[in-house]
């Protein structure tokens, strides 16, 4: 049986009171999903409101458009068990910005996963859905890890520092992360354990790459554990 993973994205699609639309960045859902089904790897779609989720229309383009369909009849985040998943990867985009980083689902689901070992990765503005996680001891689940997201400086110089609810770089040093960045636009890929986070839609195949080596490397331990010791 494959690994299963559930690749998360926002259901918001307004970028603040500009009214300009928004929602999760294709090429960062495209990537990830490419790779992980090149591993093997089961995949599902999961959404804060389910069905269909909100592209982001600049990130439109024609190397992407087969892979607009899995943001269609997403599933609601309500639904999602965490027993079912092996992996967990949240896709960035903007509109996580807003919907992602105080989600009570979300809150449910990773610390839970996180704590029996499953990975945990995000990619450019998903890591907005880690930056208010905590575990059941109260500290943030991201406390002393080494952790990477969209920077200030990046922010910066798409002109939407003052557009974002806040800033993920800060959000992330605010809960104990360990924040590691690259020059901007340089692919970033920080693994901690079963923690995975890349800086930017150019880290996206590699934070998927590294969720599929851990996977396999989990399954590989535990098969070694199941077989039996021959002399």
């Amino acid at each position: 049986m494959p690994k299963k993973v559930l690749m998360i994205v926002t259901s918001h699609n307004r970028l603040g009171d500009t009214r300009k639309p928004t929602g999760l960045y294709l090429s960062e859902l495209a990537h990830s999903y490419e790779v992980l089904s090149e591993a093997g790897l089961d995949i599902t779609v999961a959404s804060p409101q389910g069905k269909n989720a909100p592209i982001d229309l600049k990130s439109l383009s024609e190397e992407f458009t087969l892979y607009a369909k899995y943001a269609k009849n997403t599933l609601p985040l309500k639904e999602v068990k965490v027993e079912d998943y092996h992996a967990y990867l949240i896709v960035g985009g903007h509109g996580t910005m807003w919907d992602l980083p105080a989600n009570a689902e979300l809150q449910r689901i990773l610390p839970t996963a996180y704590a029996q070992n499953k990975v945990v990765a995000a990619v450019c503005h998903g890591s907005a859905a880690l930056v208010q996680l905590k575990n059941p001891d109260g500290n943030f689940m991201i406390k002393g890890k080494r952790v990477t997201g969209f920077t200030n400086e990046e922010e910066e110089a798409v002109g939407l520092t003052k557009v974002m609810p806040f800033l993920l770089e800060d959000g992330l040093k605010n809960a104990g992360g360990e924040f590691v960045k690259a020059p901007n636009w340089q692919a970033n890929v920080v693994v901690d354990g079963c923690l995975v986070t890349g800086q930017n839609p150019a880290s996206t195949k590699g934070v998927a790459e590294a969720v599929a080596k851990l996977l396999t490397a989990q399954k590989l331990s535990t098969k070694s554990l199941e077989s039996p010791l021959t002399l």
